[in-house]
């Protein structure tokens, strides 16, 4: 089971990313996903797949990012491309390795 400390430094993350992008945040939550990374709603709810707790800073910060770029733009076009260069450069890199352990973690899974 994942700490609780875990779960209050990820929000504390997302937090910290949400104050220097101006983006005003209602709720974090922290929760198992299956088919996604992290999902957001123009209410200001953020809520995260718990497997992030496990990975490197750098691919958590991505995904953090990733959402938060959301509430300025709605779709992954080129002013969503150039706002994500701006604050994590070379995100794609990241997205790559984010896609990687996607992957992994399907054929880890158990056949039902």
């Amino acid at each position: 089971m994942r700490s609780t400390q875990a779960h209050h430094e990820f929000k504390a993350r997302v937090r910290v990313w949400a104050e220097k992008l101006d983006v005003q945040v209602n709720v974090i939550t922290l929760r198992a996903m299956s088919n996604k990374w992290a999902s957001c709603s123009t209410a200001g709810n953020l809520t995260f797949n718990t497997q992030l707790l496990e990975l490197d800073d750098d691919v958590a910060d991505y995904v953090i990012v990733h959402e938060l770029m959301h509430f300025f733009v709605p779709n992954h076009g080129r002013l969503w491309k150039s706002l994500m260069r701006a604050h994590i450069g070379e995100y794609e890199a990241l997205d790559v390795k984010l896609r990687r352990i996607h992957s992994a973690s399907l054929m880890e899974a158990p056949v039902q």
